[in-house]
């Protein structure tokens, strides 16, 4: 696609994203929330994002497991779907002005949104490119459920229990291997929208 056609539109945004993919990829991960995001989007709530599963404890007992542990998401989009009463349990408070300065590569689903960025810029970002992030964020998704507080074991998935110590460790290291992974696909992101600037004329 010739980046004469790219949309004027979509320029800021552009600009926008590969200033966030920069300074993902120029900061440190962190690895110690353990996948706290999906137990405070149900903490002290009768009502549950995916209602199609069942929860693997009651609310009081998820409750009590949040109530015990500490809760450091980073990440804008998980944390809007926080219920009200775990907003202010969270360390950080996120929100679309803070996300360049918060965001980082040991996120979850910092790592999936190289699914969420990619495609914004098809077709002048590659197909290859693009059903490489999805991939892992399949896998990173997958991850991420069996961390939370619903019970995946009907559709044969077993939890990663967050609530235990093992189950913790666990987490983490699903969360480095992720982090690596997700690093490269970052770097060709980067340079890829980069370039597409470059040839749009916008520095």
């Amino acid at each position: 696609m010739d980046p004469g056609h790219f949309p004027e539109a979509r320029r800021d945004p552009l600009a926008w994203v590969v200033s966030l993919l920069r300074a993902v990829a120029d900061r440190p991960p962190r690895f110690g929330c353990f996948g706290l995001h999906e137990w405070a989007m149900v903490y002290r709530s009768d009502s549950v994002r995916h209602p199609q599963l069942p929860l693997r404890y009651t609310v009081e007992e998820t409750a009590n497991i949040v109530d015990a542990l500490p809760i450091a998401c980073s990440h804008y989009d998980a944390f809007r779907f926080f219920t009200p009463a775990a907003r202010p349990r969270n360390r950080l408070q996120p929100d679309l002005a803070s996300r360049i300065d918060l965001e980082q590569c040991g996120c979850l689903h910092v790592n999936m949104d190289l699914y969420k960025w990619s495609p914004m810029f098809y077709p002048w970002i590659s197909s290859d490119l693009i059903a490489d992030c999805f991939l892992l964020a399949l896998r990173i998704r997958e991850v991420d459920m069996r961390a939370s507080p619903y019970d995946l074991t009907g559709l044969g998935l077993d939890p990663i229990p967050i609530e235990t110590e093992e189950g913790r460790c666990q987490y983490v290291e699903w969360q480095k291997t992720f982090s690596a992974e997700a690093a490269p696909l970052r770097q060709r992101l980067i340079e890829a929208l980069a370039e597409l600037i470059r040839l749009t004329g916008r520095a």
